[in-house]
């Protein structure tokens, strides 16, 4: 390690913010990375989140599906109970409304002990017998499920997995090998989490999207997807880095920054205006104090 993770290290330390792997690229180059106890492949769970954002951009350009199919689109035989609202039943949820975390909603499906817990094997099923709370489309809540009828209606749509659809067209090309992605008990792709990596190889990921999807000369998702998927597509009610905004399945963030973002502090921090890529992997409840000592102690070297 130089001296450029210094401070971070330091403040890391002092505030015991359980850091695992931070790796910082700029305009290419590697500046400085520091490892734990080595860079292996952890868990990044909802960083698997902007993965499946590539395979949904993808499959938009090959045309195999838009942004206004519905989930009634391939799931037709699967209806909620109906809604005292008089609100529409699932089948109207868009793709553009699951990406953007605005399917109507107010207690996420299909989170984390949900899933673990949960006796019906067929989450689509289990998913479409849910009434909304509101209309699609109108307020963000962030949704692991949301998320997981992505990867759900893109196998439908393709005719594959999202791992085995993205192997071809993002892993190999990005020299992501032997890829681990969990799946559902029914072998679809959980999409929302359960992606194995390793920071250098996050550090690739965020390379690639700020080149705007292009890797080693070819352009392997359109440019205008990563812009899209990666600035404001609805406002969030967070703190902090919480409260800036969300994409498709990209957190906005504060200093002119996105980032892939998971659970226990797995951040992917991209910062187009000053060409850099910022890669952590932790194991750490305090997710924003972990951000705070990046923009407070590398953000000013990058400068």
């Amino acid at each position: 390690m130089s001296d450029k993770l210094t401070g971070f290290i330091d403040i890391i330390t002092a505030q015991a913010l359980n850091v695992q792997s931070v790796r910082v690229l700029q305009h290419g180059q590697l500046l400085d990375e520091w490892h734990q106890n080595g860079d292996y492949r952890r868990l990044q769970h909802s960083v698997s989140k902007s993965f499946t954002c590539m395979a949904a951009g993808l499959a938009v350009q090959e045309g195999l599906i838009n942004l206004d199919n519905t989930l009634g689109d391939y799931f037709p035989h699967d209806q909620a109970r109906p809604s005292p609202l008089q609100l529409p039943s699932p089948r109207q949820i868009k793709l553009r409304d699951l990406l953007r975390m605005s399917s109507g909603h107010d207690s996420p499906p299909l989170w984390s002990d949900e899933r673990a817990s949960l006796q019906e094997k067929d989450w689509v099923k289990h998913y479409m017998s849910l009434s909304l709370d509101r209309m699609p489309g109108e307020h963000f809540t962030y949704s692991s499920g949301d998320t997981f009828m992505i990867s759900a209606m893109l196998q439908a749509a393709v005719g594959q997995t999202v791992k085995d659809y993205l192997i071809p067209r993002l892993f190999e090309p990005l020299g992501l090998d032997n890829i681990e992605w969990e799946t559902s008990p029914l072998g679809i792709t959980l999409g929302c989490a359960g992606l194995w990596l390793n920071n250098e190889e996050l550090s690739r990921f965020g390379q690639f999207l700020l080149q705007k999807g292009r890797w080693n000369g070819r352009q392997l998702v359109p440019s205008e997807w990563i812009r899209e998927a990666t600035c404001r597509q609805i406002e969030t009610t967070g703190d902090g880095d919480w409260g800036q905004g969300y994409g498709y399945q990209f957190w906005i963030c504060s200093h002119n920054a996105y980032r892939a973002d998971g659970a226990y502090g797995q951040f992917c921090i991209i910062l187009p205006s000053i060409q850099a890529v910022i890669s952590i992997n932790s194991e750490e409840e305090n997710m924003q104090g972990i951000l705070n000592a990046v923009w407070e102690h590398i953000l000013p070297v990058l400068y």
